[in-house]
């Protein structure tokens, strides 16, 4: 088995892999105060109630946008799992071929979004990540990472409001009934969700014509993705365990 950790700015997102099958995922908040023992009680915790061992685990693979929470994982990794995790990042072998301007700036989590990608899917494609930030990542038909945009978050655009407009409430993200609200929290619930879809929508019409690909496969990820996929014709498929397979198959290339 292997485990593998995304960590995110909301979210850490943990799956344990058995070759190429995932047997169980896991979604903890980031609680950047948070120790390597309280990360280990926690997971070991999890794997017990999945009935599975540290001592299971072979190896551990790890992509991280929150640079302080890297050392505390894999220091939580190496006391409690007695592995030395393999760290997304420069000098590591994922077989894409990046043209970035500087390849250093890609966050670790579009890298391996990309990876499985790429595997996965037809190129040409996009890749679009609902997360803390909203990202979208283009790779052309000879499988090249080109780069892409990035987007405040669903959760940041709606606690902008709340925390910017004296007299709006904080909300829940769902979907309203209709685009017209008739009362405040349904009137900023159709303005977030149906206006996000719009800039979703703008987005991707621009990088079709920018990278001249008409018919370009859109992969949507991230944990709102499903919120967002419903309401806009412009994502083909939603895959929620996307950057975990990318995890696996980085870890597999680097054996």
């Amino acid at each position: 088995m292997i485990l593998a950790v995304d960590i995110g700015n909301t979210n850490i997102v943990l799956g344990v892999y058995r070759k190429r099958e995932l047997l169980h995922h896991f979604r903890l908040s980031t609680a950047r105060q948070s120790t390597a023992d309280e990360y280990g009680v926690l997971i070991h915790n999890l794997f017990h109630m999945s009935n599975i061992s540290f001592k299971d685990v072979e190896g551990v693979i790890i992509s991280s946008v929150v640079p302080p929470l890297v050392q505390v994982i894999v220091e939580m990794c190496v006391r409690y799992i007695g592995k030395d995790p393999l760290l997304v990042g420069p000098g590591i072998k994922t077989g894409l071929n990046l043209r970035y301007e500087n390849p250093r700036e890609v966050g670790a989590d579009r890298i391996v979004n990309a990876v499985a990608a790429v595997e996965q899917y037809k190129c040409p494609l996009v890749v679009v990540d609902f997360g803390t930030a909203t990202t979208f990542d283009c790779i052309d038909a000879g499988a090249n990472y080109l780069g892409g945009a990035i987007v405040p978050g669903l959760g940041i655009s709606t606690e902008a409001l709340y925390q910017r407009a004296s007299k709006l409430p904080r909300i829940e993200l769902e979907k309203p009934k209709k685009v017209i609200g008739r009362n405040t929290v349904h009137a900023m619930q159709a303005g977030i969700i149906f206006g996000y879809a719009g800039q979703v929508e703008g987005i991707v019409r621009r990088i079709k014509q920018e990278m001249n690909a008409p018919v370009l496969k859109v992969i949507a990820t991230g944990g709102l993705a499903t919120l967002i996929a419903g309401e806009t014709d412009c994502i083909d498929e939603v895959n929620p365990m996307l950057t975990l397979e990318g995890l696996r198959i980085i870890y597999d290339r680097n054996q």
